[in-house]
């Protein structure tokens, strides 16, 4: 006995039926296939490139303050950092505001130079960020004591200068300078490494960490003023949403993480939105592929549609019956290459270490990788909507066959 719904219960059978022409279920097939291919390899991608914008999310914007204020003229500070923050709005996102003093700068030691940032911190607060805090040897945080005139150094400066734990190195800070009858002396005092830290980006780089009195003693600043006061959120991409909302509020400079590295995460989302495109356009020439393959399905079933209407299958259920057979071939491809996606995903590092591939040579570290359900549901979705779209016209030309004409030479 035939199901009730006799449109499904054909486009079932003709989807897994072995007879017709073998070239038209070949293509069938190999549409089906494509289908998935293009969907696996998007996921897998997308996933990685979640994985590498994640590390540089927490190597970087773990490293710099999220978001900050500071006073419009550099060489004035903030007097009374506290009672500054309070006259700003409340905002729930914020996290606890943490005093800093900055300048750019430069390390000397024997003979070598290297531009730096420098930023004192208060480190009874944590104030250099949790991605710093953690990269740091036990010990080593608590020793930048106010008065010891202490460093803490990124790990590839470290190696730029041949400096080590212990040794004393020259720097020089480009504000705090004073006029004297020679010229512009720079300010500058000699200080002790006492730490460093690795981050594996280009922080490590240029980045130097003092205490914030020390760093206020070497820029000259007035007695309790601070260069600024910073926050670091939750969720880093929130800062530029919040910087907005506190700028009209305040005659302070209010700056987020852009600042310094908008354009390297503007470059990095710019070629994520290609390889979405690019991957994309996979999935769409396999989705259009269906196209052919439906079309030699109707050449194929002429007679058996003629059959169909003659006896009182109308336009209308026929053009849904082939409807229904592409999006069965949709979704059977889609569901494969999900599945395949998201399981390649998953071991795609122990998949590489057993074939002996090695895609970051230097490191033991196997891929990032970052499956976003989202992300995924969006790939599922748009190719089960290309797929309905490209079968339209087949079953829009398989509705309108005359069956007159289609079973006259039979």
């Amino acid at each position: 006995m035939m199901f009730r719904p006799a449109t499904l219960f054909i486009a079932a059978r003709s989807s897994r039926s072995k007879h017709g022409a073998t070239f038209t279920t070949f293509i069938q097939r190999f549409s089906l296939f494509g289908i998935a291919l293009g969907v696996m390899a998007l996921i897998v991608v997308i996933s990685v490139m979640n994985g590498f914008e994640g590390q540089l999310k927490s190597r970087i914007l773990g490293a710099v303050p999220h978001l900050s204020v500071s006073n419009p003229d550099p060489q004035q500070g903030l007097a009374d950092w506290q009672q500054q923050v309070a006259t700003l709005p409340p905002l729930r996102a914020l996290a606890q505001p943490l005093p800093y003093v900055r300048s750019q700068g430069v390390i000397q030691h024997q003979g070598k130079l290297q531009a730096v940032m420098i930023q004192g911190i208060d480190q009874r607060h944590g104030g250099a960020g949790p991605a710093l805090t953690d990269s740091l040897i036990r010990g080593q945080w608590e020793s930048l004591e106010a008065g010891e005139y202490q460093l803490i150094i990124g790990q590839a400066l470290a190696m730029q200068l041949g400096v080590q734990v212990g040794q004393k190195i020259r720097l020089i800070a480009a504000a705090g300078g004073i006029y004297t009858p020679f010229g512009l002396m720079p300010a500058q005092r000699q200080f002790t490494v006492a730490g460093i830290f690795a981050l594996g980006s280009q922080v490590d780089e240029h980045l130097v960490l003092t205490n914030i009195t020390d760093a206020a003693r070497l820029l000259r600043l007035p007695a309790g003023h601070v260069s600024g006061v910073q926050w670091f959120l939750n969720d880093a991409f929130d800062a530029p949403q919040l910087a907005k909302q506190l700028a009209p509020h305040t005659t302070l400079k209010v700056s987020d993480w852009r600042s310094e590295y908008g354009e390297l995460f503007a470059a990095v989302g710019m070629e994520k939105r290609m390889m979405w495109l690019m991957l994309g356009l996979i999935i769409a020439v396999a989705a259009f592929n269906s196209i052919s393959a439906m079309m030699m399905v109707v050449g194929d079933k002429r007679h058996d549609i003629a059959v169909l209407q003659t006896m009182g299958m109308n336009q209308r259920r026929i053009q849904r019956m082939f409807l229904l057979l592409g999006t069965i071939n949709g979704v059977v491809g889609t569901l494969l290459g999900l599945i395949l996606g998201v399981l390649l995903s998953l071991y795609l590092n122990d998949l590489m270490q057993l074939l002996g591939i090695h895609l970051l040579p230097g490191t033991e570290q196997g891929l990032p990788i970052i499956i976003q359900p989202q992300q995924v549901a969006v790939i599922v979705v748009s190719a089960l909507l290309l797929t309905l779209l490209a079968t339209w016209y087949p079953a829009s030309r398989a509705a309108h066959i005359q069956p007159a004409e289609a079973l006259r030479y039979d």
